[in-house]
């Protein structure tokens, strides 16, 4: 079992930058993939972008690529989202999810594990 719990979220105006943490506890973290996923209003839940718990490799969705960046420290079991240029379609409630898996599943139903989420607004 991992629970996962998510921080960081806020109203922020348009060019500007949120950080989020999502911060793991359970059982062992190897081969634990970590996902971020972001659902909007009236909209289904999209992958956002993903990192392996060992290895660097991100892996991140083509509306949020060159803006946001996964990184993650192990020694506090914490995963975060670095957003910068927000744009008012960033706005959403932000999950991060959690898999044992070797690939980074980028769909909901590739992750057992979620936490609470998380909202961002961005204002125009």
């Amino acid at each position: 079992q991992v629970q996962l719990v998510e921080s960081g979220g806020g109203l922020v105006q348009a060019g500007g930058s949120l950080r989020l943490s999502c911060a793991a506890s359970g059982r062992s973290f190897s081969n634990l993939v970590t996902g971020w996923f972001r659902q909007g209003p009236g909209k289904e839940r999209e992958f956002v972008g993903g990192i392996k718990w060992t290895g660097s490799r991100t892996y991140y969705a083509d509306s949020v690529k060159g803006r946001f960046t996964i990184s993650r420290d192990n020694a506090k079991n914490t995963v975060y989202l670095q957003m910068n240029s927000l744009r008012p379609e960033d706005t959403a409630v932000y999950y991060c999810a959690a898999q044992y898996t070797m690939a980074v599943p980028t769909t909901a139903g590739g992750y057992a594990y979620w936490g609470q989420g998380t909202q961002v607004t961005v204002s125009s």
